[in-house]
């Protein structure tokens, strides 16, 4: 195998592999095999059919499609890795030769890591951070314990208040017309939780037990069913069961039971020192993302497009594995909130744009500081890896390959050029507006469409999840002229 680059316009590059002639007879012969059992012709028994015979009943190139994916999937990661360049996007393949007995020649179109013209990123103004914890907040944390906690007993001699848990039958009516997928049976709802649209949970709230009555509402504009979007629905709803929560009395006994403390001063205590420390990790991490804005404002960057869409790809496709851990297909939530992977691919743009400017600034300080990791730093993160999979860091390097590992030392050095800007910052005044900004700079920086959750990601974590390339698809997409010919 042998390659050649093209470079081209925007940080694209093409690159020409050639493979032998024999590997392609190789891989022919490979596509034979494996699929002769599906061929049958007059006089020959199923799979036993000479290939000969075979490609002279249905022409020459009636193995080329398997053998030239074969090779390619083989070929184009070690093309990549002999030719040194720094590809960032999943390869557009285009065959140019494929024939028996000459070179099986392809084209891989990909965008290389573009230049970083760095600005100003020692002594960075950030807001000075607040990570003060008040007994107020304290009180909130514990109060979610004793919610966790509380037992729920069937309420049967008033109506329905806010924090209940109904059991509710509901129907909606638009102009007078039920319409799909609006009706429920023994539904749960818990009063308050914001699972319904707007105005519903509070309008069930006086509702008594097997008394039907309705609940006006508006859908929003923005609702994933267009067909509801902004329109007038009327509700009839029946509360069948009404259950209250109980919450456990605040006392040592109860602080006993949650937490390794026999007295509810201790555990009060150890409560505050967790929120601390939480707090402490969340301001650092919207601090790093601060900075790390702010360098990418003060830079310049030209991102290739085929580099956009592959991190675009890579998003959605960690979105669609979540769902697969929590129980959901893909496709089921595509239906169920009526989005498209293309409109996906484009709510999860600037994400994907805001990702690779993070990982580029942030190796791009690492090179200019001569940022490196030691030994003992990538064997102090092998280690607590080794602790989360529960398994000895040895094994756990073993059963990484050297790409894998490469991938790890990358992002460490990433991670320490962000803790490096973090500690060079200026901090600016206290503002009363500084939180606002905070809170945007770390909520732009949140994945979507994925949920919030309460761990969060700093900026050089999510910069590090950018795939730098992909496998190339399967294709056999020869050019007009030779298929002409």
């Amino acid at each position: 195998m042998s390659v050649t680059v093209e470079k081209l316009e925007k940080s694209m590059a093409k690159l020409k592999i050639t493979v032998s002639a024999d590997q392609l007879e190789k891989a022919m012969q490979k596509a034979y095999e494996k699929n002769k059992n599906k061929i049958q012709l007059p006089g020959f028994r199923k799979g036993k059919a000479p290939r000969k015979m075979i490609e002279q009943m249905y022409g020459k190139g009636v193995f080329y499609e398997d053998a030239a994916n074969e090779l390619i999937e083989e070929e184009y990661p070690k093309a990549v890795e002999e030719c040194g360049e720094s590809v960032v996007s999943s390869p557009k393949i285009d065959v140019e030769q494929i024939e028996a007995g000459k070179d099986f020649i392809f084209t891989a179109e990909v965008a290389l890591k573009p230049p970083v013209k760095l600005g100003k990123y020692k002594g960075v103004e950030v807001p000075k951070m607040d990570v003060e914890v008040t007994d107020e907040d304290v009180d909130a944390e514990i109060d979610k314990q004793r919610n966790t906690n509380a037992r729920t007993v069937d309420v049967t001699d008033r109506a329905v208040k806010d924090g209940d848990i109904v059991t509710l039958d509901f129907e909606g009516f638009v102009d007078g017309v039920a319409f799909q997928g609006g009706k429920g049976t023994d539904y749960p709802l818990t009063i308050g939780s914001g699972a319904f649209i707007p105005g519903f949970e509070e309008q069930l709230v006086g509702f008594e037990i097997g008394k039907e009555g309705d609940v006006n509402v508006t859908f929003p504009e923005d609702y994933q069913a267009e067909d509801l979007a902004g329109k007038a629905a009327t509700f009839k709803c029946t509360v069948k069961a009404i259950k209250a929560k109980e919450l456990p009395e605040l006392n040592d006994e109860f602080a006993s039971d949650v937490s390794d403390f026999d007295t509810l001063a201790e555990y009060k205590e150890d409560v505050k020192n967790k929120l601390v420390e939480r707090k402490t990790a969340d301001e650092k991490a919207k601090r790093e993302d601060l900075v790390v804005k702010a360098v990418i404002e003060d830079s310049e960057m030209e991102l290739p497009e085929a580099m956009i869409e592959t991190q675009q790809r890579q998003i959605v496709n960690d979105f669609a594995q979540r769902l697969q851990m929590q129980g959901m297909n893909f496709d089921q939530y595509m239906q169920y909130t009526g989005n498209t992977v293309d409109k996906m691919l484009e709510q999860v743009r600037p994400q994907a744009i805001e990702r690779i400017q993070a990982r580029l600034v942030l190796e791009a300080v690492a090179e200019a500081e001569k940022i490196t990791v030691s030994d003992e730093d990538f064997d102090a993160e092998l280690n607590k890896m080794a602790e989360q999979y529960k398994m000895e860091a040895d094994k756990l390097k073993g059963l990484m390959g050297d790409a894998e590992l490469k991938t790890m030392r990358e992002d460490l050095t990433v991670q320490k050029a962000a803790d490096f800007l973090v500690e060079n910052v200026k901090e600016g005044a206290k503002k009363a507006a500084a939180k606002k900004t905070t809170k945007k700079a770390a909520d732009d920086a949140e994945e979507k469409p994925a949920k919030k959750t309460t761990t969060r990601k700093t900026t050089a974590k999510k910069a590090a999840d950018e795939t730098a390339e992909e496998k190339p698809k399967r294709t056999t997409r020869k050019k007009k002229t030779e298929e002409e010919a």
